[in-house]
């Protein structure tokens, strides 16, 4: 580590801190560091253990980010600094030092949505992401949990996640500020040195997760908590296919003991790929989405399509087995229609 501080500090709300308001300038101010070599980085990161169990905040940003894009900026958060991993400037042997940390189950990562994310580690650097929390199924479950109903596609933002009084209700501007110049100009986060304001709009990307993290972690249940680690898991492999069907990713979350006793039945949870023919995702979809639409309501599944992103001819699903199957029957029917 280099003896001069670094210029960039931001201010970290500590978990214990929540219970209250929020109040951003009054929580601890901590260094930001870019870092382009792995000696830059915690060793408790770099060398995962089970004696030192970590929770960090994670994220990623890059130009077009899935499998097909580049991977610019890996962060994380951790309570004393926060670190940007410069994937750009460090390369494949910064990424490949912090592939232990990211394949970890000593180390939980809190993102919010990590499907495309992780798509991008996976096909760009053969990482695979592992052990997450996701803020956004997280969000959906307590909403469940609590008696709310959510409708397809309804997915709470990261900027309404923060917005949300329960876990951080803070106001983030400079997101859209971010978007207006990514729309302007997409390799807005391949240009070196980094700009005061790319740096400021990735630390706020992870500052605030590990405070949510706790604030969220406290409202679920023991039942919400394991459909978080196997969804979480499912999300991280949703469009990293290959041709061994995930067998050489870790094994799901099983079902935790004291829920196995319960009259309540667990039903496994997995991920299904359909593979739709040429021509075919049109009748899926349906006019303006009417279609999938229609098979969302009707079925308690995940329904993903890769979309511009890719893969663009298979559809993911992720729930409970018989949920599952029904969706996969409704979209083959919807494959066959004239």
């Amino acid at each position: 580590m280099a003896d001069d501080p670094p210029p960039h500090r931001t201010h970290v709300p500590l978990p214990s801190d929540s219970g209250g308001i929020l109040l951003d300038h009054a929580a601890p101010l901590v260094p930001i560091h870019i870092v382009t070599d792995a000696s830059q980085l915690p060793v408790e990161f770099l060398e995962p253990s089970p004696q030192n169990q970590l929770a960090i905040g994670f994220d990623c940003e890059g130009v077009d980010l899935c499998r097909d894009g580049t991977l610019c900026i890996m962060q994380l958060a951790f309570p004393d600094a926060i670190y940007l991993v410069d994937a750009i400037q460090g390369g494949g042997i910064l990424m490949e030092a912090c592939k232990p940390a990211l394949e970890s189950s000593y180390i939980t990562k809190v993102i919010h949505d990590c499907k495309r994310d992780s798509e991008a580690l996976y096909f760009q650097f053969g990482i695979k992401l592992h052990n997450v929390i996701d803020t956004q199924i997280a969000y959906s479950l307590i909403e469940e949990q609590e008696g709310r109903a959510r409708l397809p596609d309804d997915y709470i933002s990261f900027v309404g996640l923060l917005a949300d009084a329960r876990y951080c209700g803070i106001s983030y501007l400079e997101k859209e500020e971010v978007r207006i110049l990514l729309r302007q100009d997409p390799k807005f986060w391949t240009y070196r040195p980094l700009s005061e304001l790319m740096i400021r709009a990735a630390a706020d990307d992870v500052r605030f997760l590990l405070y949510i993290y706790h604030n969220m972690i406290q409202r679920l249940n023991t039942q919400s908590l394991w459909h978080l680690a196997v969804r979480g898991a499912l999300y991280c492999r949703c469009f990293c296919l290959n041709d061994n069907e995930f067998a050489d990713w870790p094994a799901l979350p099983p079902v935790p003991d004291e829920l196995l006793g319960d009259k309540i039945a667990f039903e496994e949870e997995v991920l299904s790929v359909l593979d739709v023919p040429p021509g075919k995702m049109g009748r899926v979809i349906g006019r303006k989405g009417a279609s999938i639409l229609s098979i969302k309501q009707s079925c308690d599944a995940e329904i993903l399509i890769g979309g511009d992103k890719g893969p663009p001819d298979k559809v993911f699903i992720i729930g409970p087995v018989k949920q599952v199957r029904k969706a996969e029957a409704m979209i083959r029917g919807r494959m066959v229609e004239m």
